[in-house]
C-alpha cells in the first residue's frame, strides 16, 4: 500500500478549541477509535518509532496514521510503506495542529475501519503543546541528543503528556545525559507522566511501549 491522500488543512474557527477537543473525544468513543497525539522535537525519532510500532501492532490493532507537517510528504511517503493507512496534513504555515483540523484530518483519514489513529504532531516542544487537538492520549519523544534539561526548559509539554519515550538509549555513552535526572525533571512537571527508554533503531525497551499502548487503547474501546 503505497498510496495516500494530502489534504490541505485550515486554521479552526471555532472560538473555543476546548469543547471542540471534548466533543471530538466524545465522537471517538462513541465510534471506538483511540487518537493518540505524537509530539518531539524534529530529528527526536518519530517516525522511526511510529513505523516500529506499526510493524509490532498492525496485526492486532486497525492502524490510520495522519502526518502533519508544514509542508512535504516524506513522512506520509514512509508510513504509507508499512501498510497501514496515511495521510499527509499540510498545516499552511501553522506550527500546531487544533482540534478542528484534527478533526479535518480524521474525515480525511476515514476512521471507520481504524482502532487506532496515531496523529503525528508537527515537530517542535512549544506550538502543540499549547492546543488539545481532542486526543484521547498524549505521547512525546524526547531524545539522548537533545539533552536531559528538556523538561525544564519546555514546562507545558512536559506537563500535559502521559507518556515520554527517551529515545536513542544507544548513543547514551556519547552525550552529556543523565537518565536518572531527566526522569525526574518529567515528574516534577507531571508526577503521573510514564517515562519509558527505548532505541526505536534497535528495539530495545520498545515493549514496554507497545505495551502501554495496548492497555490504553483498550481500556479506551471497552469501557
Amino acid at each position: 500500500m503505497n498510496e495516500f491522500k494530502v489534504l490541505e488543512i485550515k486554521q479552526s474557527v471555532f472560538s473555543s478549541n476546548d469543547r471542540e477537543a471534548d466533543r471530538l473525544r466524545a465522537e471517538l468513543k462513541e465510534k471506538g477509535v483511540f487518537l493518540l497525539n505524537l509530539m518531539s522535537s524534529p530529528g527526536s525519532g518519530k517516525t522511526t518509532t511510529l513505523k516500529r510500532t506499526i510493524a509490532a501492532l498492525k496485526e492486532e490493532l486497525r492502524i490510520g496514521v495522519m502526518e502533519a507537517d508544514i509542508d512535504s510528504d516524506v513522512d506520509a511517503k514512509a508510513i504509507s510503506e508499512t501498510g497501514v493507512k496515511a495521510i499527509q496534513l499540510h498545516t499552511g504555515g501553522m506550527c500546531h495542529l487544533d482540534a478542528d483540523m484534527t478533526r479535518q484530518g480524521l474525515e480525511g483519514l476515514n476512521t471507520d475501519d481504524v482502532d487506532l489513529a496515531i496523529l503525528e504532531n508537527v515537530g517542535n516542544l512549544v506550538c502543540p503543546a499549547e492546543f488539545d487537538t481532542g486526543a484521547v492520549k498524549n505521547a512525546m519523544i524526547l531524545s539522548v541528543p537533545e539533552g536531559h534539561d528538556k523538561p525544564l526548559k519546555y514546562p507545558l509539554m512536559f506537563s500535559i503528556v502521559d507518556v515520554v519515550l527517551i529515545n536513542k538509549m544507544d548513543v547514551l555513552p556519547y552525550f552529556d545525559f543523565d537518565l536518572e535526572k531527566c526522569q525526574n525533571y518529567v515528574h516534577m512537571r507531571n508526577p503521573k507522566a510514564k517515562v519509558i527508554p527505548i532505541c526505536a533503531k534497535t528495539g530495545d525497551g520498545m515493549e514496554d511501549w507497545y505495551q502501554w499502548l495496548r492497555e490504553q487503547v483498550s481500556a479506551w474501546t471497552e469501557a
